[in-house]
C-alpha cells in the first residue's frame, strides 16, 4: 500500500486566516503537535513576512527534527535567501517556491509573459538549491493556467532542480474531476515525473467546498502529496481539512489503497489546540472533530449504534482521539438511548420506575433542545427519592486578597442535626471552600469539571454553579445557585458529595463514616 505524504500548512496558510495570528510560542507548540502526529513535511511560515515569522520558522527548524521544515518563498531572490537562512538549522529543510502561472494572474498581477515567467521560476529553483536538494515549487493558481504552459514550466523547474511540484487551486474553483485530469495530463505528457521519481501535490481551496474532494482526486490521478490543514484553516473558505483527508484515506483505505504515517489518535487533541490557539472555533458538525461528527440523537440512530456501532458509524471515535460517542438526549431519543445513560450515571433502576423517569423525560425533552445528564439525574432521583441532604451547608467565610492567603471557614449542619465546622486554605478561594468540605465530609474526589453562569441579568444576578466529581469511575454532578458566587460553589459541591454518598449507600457501598 502506498503512502501519502501529508504537507501541513497550518502554520502558514492556515495563519493567514483573518483572526489567526500566532505567536512565535504558539506555532513552536503546535508544531511539536504536528511532529508528534506525525506530519511529513511541516510549512513553518512566510520567513520574509516578518522578523517574528523568520524567528519562528527557525526555531521550529532547530527543534523539530522527526519532519521535513519548510519555508515559503516567492520566486524572488530576497525571499528565497531568506527561507534559505531560516531552515539552515532543520535536519532536513525543504524550500517552497511559487510563482503565479494562470492567465489572468499573468496578466493582472505579474503582467509578465510566459517565457519570462519561465525564466523567473527556473532561476529561482537554482537559486534554491544552494540551500537545500529538497525544492518544491507551485505555479500559482494552476487550475486555471492552459494545460500547455503547465506542460512547459513543470518541465523546466524539474530541470533546473525541483523535486516536488504542488498544482495549487488556488481559488478554490475546481471540480474534481477537471482537477484530476491536470496530475493524469502531466503524468502522461512528461515522461520526466516518472524518471526522476518526481513528487505532485494537491493544495486545495474551501471556496466552492470541494478542497478535500479535489485533493482526493488528485491523489486517485497520481499526486503523492497532500497539502492541508488542521481543521481546515486557512484564507478566506480555508484549505483542505488534514483530519477529513487522513480518515478518508484510512477508512476507505479499500478503494484508494493507501495510507499515510498520520497517528490518527492525534487528531481530535491537536484539533482543540489549534481552535485555542488561533480562536477559530471549530463547527459542530465539522467532520471527524466536530462536536457533533459523533453524536446521534435520532432514537433510530441511537437504537442502532447501541446494537451495533457501524449500523450508523464508519469510524471508531477512539481511532481519531475521542474516548467514545455521544448519545445527545432529545426528544427524538428512544428508551434504548434513556436506559443507557441512565446506567451510565450510575443507577440500578427497576423497570416500571425507568419507565415513569421516561416519561417525564419525554415532557422535558418537548421544552428543552438538550437534556442534560443533571436534568436525567433529578428525574431519577425523584423517582428513587434519593435524600441528598446528607450534609447541609449553613455558613461560608471567605478570606482572600492580593496579598493574603486564601482561607475558607464552612459550617455544615448533619443528618443528626449536629453542626460542624472547619476550615482550610488553598490556591484561592473555591479550591480553599472545597478543601473544607473534604475535611468536613471525608469524601475525598476529584473536581473534573467547574462551570460558572448568570441566571438573571443585572448586578444582583444569581449565579449557578455546575460541578462534576469523579471518585472510583463514578462521576457525580452537583448544582448550586446563589446570589453570592462563593456560596454557589459551596452548594454545588456539597450537592455532589450528597449526590455521590447517597447512591453509593444505595448499592451498599459505604463502610463506616468515611465510607467514600
Amino acid at each position: 500500500m502506498e503512502t501519502i505524504r501529508i504537507f501541513d500548512t497550518t502554520l502558514r496558510d492556515g495563519e493567514q486566516s483573518p483572526g489567526a495570528t500566532l505567536t512565535y510560542a504558539e506555532k513552536l507548540e503546535i508544531a511539536r503537535y504536528l511532529e508528534a502526529m506525525g506530519v511529513d513535511i511541516i510549512e513553518a511560515g512566510f520567513p520574509i513576512s516578518s522578523n517574528g515569522d523568520f524567528e519562528s520558522v527557525r526555531q521550529i527548524a532547530t527543534e523539530i527534527t522527526g519532519s521535513v521544515i519548510c519555508g515559503l518563498a516567492r520566486a524572488v531572490p530576497g525571499d528565497i535567501d531568506r527561507a534559505g537562512e531560516a531552515i539552515k538549522p532543520a535536519k532536513r529543510g525543504r524550500i517552497h517556491i511559487f510563482c503565479a502561472t494562470s492567465k489572468i494572474h499573468r496578466d493582472h498581477k505579474l503582467k509578465k509573459g510566459r517565457d519570462e515567467i519561465i525564466d523567473i521560476s527556473v532561476r529561482s529553483v537554482q537559486q534554491a538549491r544552494q540551500y537545500t536538494d529538497d525544492i518544491e515549487f507551485s505555479p500559482e493558481d494552476a487550475s486555471r493556467t492552459e494545460l500547455d504552459f503547465l506542460e512547459q514550466i513543470t518541465q523546466a523547474v524539474i530541470e533546473a532542480g525541483a523535486t516536488t511540484i504542488n498544482l495549487p487551486d488556488t481559488v478554490g474553483y475546481a471540480m474534481p474531476h477537471s482537477y484530476g485530469n491536470i496530475f493524469a495530463h502531466l503524468i502522461a505528457r512528461l515522461p520526466v515525473i516518472r524518471e526522476k521519481g518526481i513528487i505532485l501535490s494537491t493544495h486545495c481551496h474551501n471556496d466552492l467546498g470541494m478542497a478535500v474532494a479535489n485533493s482526493l482526486a488528485g491523489v486517485e490521478n497520481g499526486a503523492r502529496q497532500v497539502e492541508c490543514t488542521i481543521n481546515g484553516i486557512g484564507e478566506r473558505a480555508g484549505n483542505a481539512a488534514l483530519e477529513e483527508l487522513v480518515m478518508a484515506l484510512r477508512v476507505r483505505r479499500d478503494y484508494f489503497n493507501m495510507g499515510t504515517r498520520i497517528d490518527t489518535t492525534k487528531l481530535y487533541p491537536t484539533s482543540r489546540i489549534v481552535s485555542n490557539l488561533t480562536g477559530l472555533t471549530v463547527q459542530r458538525n465539522k467532520a471527524v472533530v466536530g462536536q457533533n461528527a459523533f453524536a446521534h440523537e435520532s432514537g433510530i440512530h441511537q437504537d442502532g449504534v447501541l446494537k451495533f456501532r457501524e449500523t450508523y458509524e464508519i469510524m471508531d471515535p477512539a481511532t481519531v482521539g475521542l474516548p467514545t460517542n455521544v448519545l445527545v438526549l432529545g426528544k427524538h431519543s428512544g428508551r434504548h438511548a434513556f436506559r443507557d445513560r441512565v446506567q451510565q450515571l450510575g443507577y440500578n433502576v427497576a423497570d416500571a420506575q425507568l419507565e415513569k423517569a421516561f416519561v417525564a423525560f419525554k415532557a422535558l425533552a418537548d421544552k428543552k433542545k438538550e437534556v442534560f445528564d443533571e436534568d436525567i439525574e433529578a428525574l431519577v432521583d425523584d423517582q428513587l427519592k434519593i435524600d441528598n441532604g446528607l450534609w447541609e451547608l449553613t455558613g461560608v467565610q471567605v478570606t482572600s486578597g492580593t496579598n493574603a492567603i486564601p482561607t475558607a471557614t464552612v459550617t455544615l449542619r448533619d443528618s443528626n442535626g449536629q453542626t460542624i465546622r472547619d476550615a482550610s486554605i488553598g490556591d484561592g478561594p473555591v479550591d480553599a471552600i472545597y478543601s473544607a468540605l473534604q475535611r468536613l465530609t471525608g469524601v475525598h474526589c476529584s473536581l473534573t469539571d467547574y462551570r460558572i453562569r448568570a441566571i438573571s441579568r443585572g448586578t444582583e444576578a444569581q449565579g449557578e454553579v455546575q460541578v462534576e466529581l469523579e471518585h472510583s469511575g463514578r462521576k457525580v454532578r452537583g448544582r448550586g445557585l446563589s446570589t453570592d458566587i462563593l456560596e454557589a460553589s459551596a452548594r454545588a459541591y456539597l450537592a455532589a458529595i450528597n449526590r455521590l454518598r447517597a447512591l453509593a449507600h444505595r448499592k451498599h457501598l459505604l463502610t463506616g463514616s468515611s465510607g467514600v
